[in-house]
């Protein structure tokens, strides 16, 4: 980590205390004007650090900006094993996808493994199917992540529902609230959708294998419906409304960040169990819609299994049984 994460990651691990220059400079190992000058920096970027009459400097946690130096200490604060993960953090950005889809075509592959793009607010965010994800400032996080599987036949629509895992947990964790998933990519509370997800896998074509998946994510943190246009604000939410988000969106980033990028570690059967437990599909009849913005193709039928790859187990009226793997599903009739 570099000088400036290393304090800042001391003093918000102190928030709110005094931590003296001497104590900054022995934990970080370095001069106490390298300590004032990544203070000085530090409060450059917006961050509200105070200084007190004995020589120390406070961090009271109340600053709300998003930065790739601040971003990156919170991460490795939570997920120590992500210290090698780098960072860009952009005020306004195409779209976050987009730029990953960039660096990936231009780059090597290997050396973007975990690699980590947020922004403020995107112009041209994408959701699935073409549609654009509305991307309002200051009310939410937008984030990509670049993932390198290390089994290079995962299906992108598994990586789409780890990743909803990861996000649903640190939402769950930092809020204190029960969100859902709606098969495949969208999360859901009190009947809004938060959170959308949109993966790209990226194929080698003379193995036919997944090289790299860029995994995109738009969070609606706060501003309820009333931040998005009229026909988005009747299916779009926010995880509050006004209150007072309980950590900053630089905390929230890095937190969904470090477990997403963590939970392709972890057991493939626990977690998509654990995606399973979490669906409010299953139980349910749903209009299924194999081909996008085709009336004539729309049939219903009984959401009842998601399978160990993703797939959405349905039962039509004949007793007959399908998997999708693609597609879209909704709970009403258009």
């Amino acid at each position: 980590m570099t000088t400036k994460e290393n304090v800042f990651n001391v003093l918000n691990q102190s928030k709110g205390t005094v931590v003296s220059g001497e104590k900054l400079a022995e934990n970080c190992n370095v001069s106490r004007a390298a300590i004032w000058k990544a203070v000085k920096s530090l409060r450059e970027e917006g961050f509200c650090i105070e200084g007190s009459t004995n020589g120390g400097y406070v961090y009271n946690g109340e600053s709300d900006v998003l930065t790739a130096d601040a971003l990156k200490a919170f991460l490795v604060s939570s997920y120590p094993n992500l210290s090698s993960a780098t960072v860009e953090c952009f005020k306004t950005i195409d779209s976050t996808l987009s730029h990953a889809k960039r660096l990936l075509a231009d780059g090597d592959r290997l050396k973007l493994d975990n690699h980590i793009i947020v922004a403020e607010t995107q112009t041209q965010g994408r959701g699935r199917l073409g549609r654009t994800f509305c991307s309002p400032e200051k009310t939410g996080i937008y984030l990509t992540v670049i993932h390198i599987p290390k089994d290079h036949n995962a299906d992108p629509a598994k990586i789409t529902a780890f990743a909803a895992v990861a996000v649903k947990r640190v939402i769950q964790r930092l809020y204190n609230v029960e969100p859902k998933i709606k098969w495949i990519n969208d999360i859901f509370l009190n009947g809004k959708k938060i959170v959308g997800i949109l993966t790209e896998g990226f194929i080698n074509f003379e193995t036919s294998a997944i090289d790299a998946a860029s995994i995109g994510i738009g969070i609606n943190i706060t501003g309820g419906s009333s931040q998005f246009p009229e026909d988005v604000a009747k299916v779009a939410g926010s995880i509050l409304e006004n209150e007072k988000p309980p950590v900053s969106r630089c905390q929230f980033a890095a937190e969904v960040a470090g477990e997403v990028l963590s939970i392709f570690g972890e057991d493939p059967k626990a977690v998509m169990q654990e995606y399973k437990a979490a669906s409010f599909l299953i139980g349910t009849t749903v209009q299924v819609h194999p081909i996008i913005d085709d009336a004539k193709s729309v049939y219903e039928a009984k959401a009842i299994d998601i399978d160990d790859n993703a797939g959405l187990v349905v039962e039509l009226k004949d007793g007959t049984k399908k998997t999708l793997c693609s597609g879209e599903v909704s709970l009403h009739k258009d």
